[in-house]
């Protein structure tokens, strides 16, 4: 059983302008608000991409007052994995477990999934915390990253795997964000 000690969240450019054209957007929005609330409620670390912010503009507004204090990674490429810094700030967290969120499926989630297995980590992408512009490239995307070695998982099996126990503090945050 993975503990939350071990666990980071990966959110990966979840951009206003993407955003805009991305399917089940709503749907999306509704999961990364609820899995980082409970990221935070677990006190899971979480790092946030933005895939060239000049061009595709910052994290969406909502997400980012939920983010806290850390500065999104700027990244001009596709897989996180790539980027110096992204991995700088990764393996000082000192954990080898990822839940992984964000756009598009297909692409940068999938790659950077990758790149994070060939490196050692265990890998469960939040499936209903990841989108693409259509729902093929949705669904190609979630079986590539399968075919790779990550899991799967849904916003409220990740934090409820997370508890031990069905009472206390952190069971009733964790409840009240999954109701």
């Amino acid at each position: 059983m993975i503990r939350a000690e071990e666990c980071v969240l990966v959110v990966v450019d979840v951009q206003t302008r993407l955003l805009n054209i991305i399917w089940r957007r709503d749907r999306l929005m509704d999961r990364l608000v609820r899995l980082l609330k409970g990221a935070t409620v677990l006190d899971i670390p979480i790092l946030v991409t933005e895939q060239i912010p000049a061009k595709l503009g910052g994290t969406d507004p909502t997400l980012r007052t939920l983010v806290g204090e850390g500065t999104p990674i700027a990244k001009n490429t596709f897989s996180c994995m790539a980027e110096s810094v992204f991995q700088s700030h990764l393996k000082g967290l000192g954990r080898k477990y990822i839940w992984l969120a964000g756009v598009e499926t297909h692409v940068c989630v999938y790659q950077t999934a990758r790149d994070l297995l060939s490196a050692g980590y265990r890998v469960d992408v939040v499936a209903d915390a990841v989108s693409s512009r259509t729902e093929d490239d949705y669904r190609l995307g979630l079986e590539r990253m399968r075919a790779a070695g990550a899991g799967w998982t849904s916003v409220e099996m990740a934090l409820f795997e997370m508890l031990t126990q069905a009472e206390g503090d952190r069971f009733k945050a964790i409840l009240h964000i999954v109701k």
